[in-house]
């Protein structure tokens, strides 16, 4: 982490000082780098929310043992108890968005009909450990100094070339590669925050296995497209949102699981670890 940390923060040290030698007063060039990362978190975190269209989480009826194992977790890890949203999402799952203090965690209907209760808070757990660790807020600064940087390539290439057609398009592959290379750090963080997540959960539930368990039904409802349905009982609420399978890419980095195809490329662009291996652990 303090390896990949400091190349990150390399990258956009070198574009700041770039920006600065072609004439950009020092106030502008940090003002402008910290605003851009900023206005990115705040539309991402708006934009993940409409994109499944996420409601309010009523405090009564089926959902208030949902707010009150919520209040406790939250106390336990010492954070403010976040704002808590549902949403159809066509398959069983969930994410956190924000940080300490102005969290946000959304809960598919799906995933609430297939787990069982304490495999649901095992879950939620896992999302308020990002918000109590700041993981949106890290993935948000490294995609931010990820475009940086392949902004900052692109006019490089347009200012040591002729400032013809061809180094117009030579800029977009140079500027689209440069940020490709810087994401796969971006992305290796992402994998590493999920395992620390699940340790948190299972530290503060007391047990791996609820989560563990909760994981092998998730990656079963993704794979059929469709959510199991908890039997007896009836669905906690509804939400108002997508009706199909799966969530869209807005949020898949976001949720609990993602897409879990693992051939070699995919591995390397993953967002999440192995589901596999994140049992493994969760149950030694």
């Amino acid at each position: 982490m303090v390896v990949v940390g400091a190349i990150l923060f390399a990258f956009y040290a070198v574009v700041a000082a770039v920006a600065y030698a072609l004439g950009f007063p020092l106030w502008v060039v940090v003002v402008g780098s910290v605003g851009l990362v900023a206005l990115q978190y705040k539309v991402g975190k708006w934009m993940a929310l409409r994109s499944v269209g996420a409601e309010e989480m009523p405090e009564d009826g089926g959902w208030a043992d949902v707010h009150r194992r919520v209040e406790r977790l939250s106390d336990e890890m010492g954070i403010e108890k976040p704002r808590l949203m549902v949403a159809d999402m066509g398959v069983p799952n969930a994410f956190a968005v924000g940080r300490k203090g102005a969290g946000t965690v959304v809960v598919s209907t799906e995933l609430a009909r297939l787990l069982e209760d304490d495999e649901l808070e095992g879950v939620l757990a896992h999302e308020l450990a990002h918000i109590k660790n700041r993981d949106v807020v890290t993935m948000v600064v490294g995609q931010g100094i990820a475009s940086i940087v392949g902004i900052a390539a692109q006019w490089a290439v347009l200012l040591t070339g002729d400032n013809d057609l061809a180094d117009f398009f030579l800029a977009i592959v140079v500027g689209n590669v440069v940020q490709f290379f810087v994401m796969l750090f971006v992305l290796a963080i992402s994998r590493y925050r999920e395992y620390v997540a699940d340790a948190d959960a299972k530290e503060y539930v007391g047990s791996g296995e609820p989560l563990a368990r909760a994981l092998e039904k998730i990656q079963q409802g993704n794979e059929r497209g469709t959510a199991g349905t908890r039997s007896p009982g009836p669905a906690r609420g509804r939400g108002r949102g997508r009706d199909q399978g799966g969530v869209n890419n807005q949020v898949g980095a976001l949720c609990i699981f993602d897409d879990d195809s693992r051939s070699l490329l995919t591995r390397i662009v993953a967002t999440h670890p192995p589901v596999e291996k994140r049992i493994q652990r969760l149950r030694e």
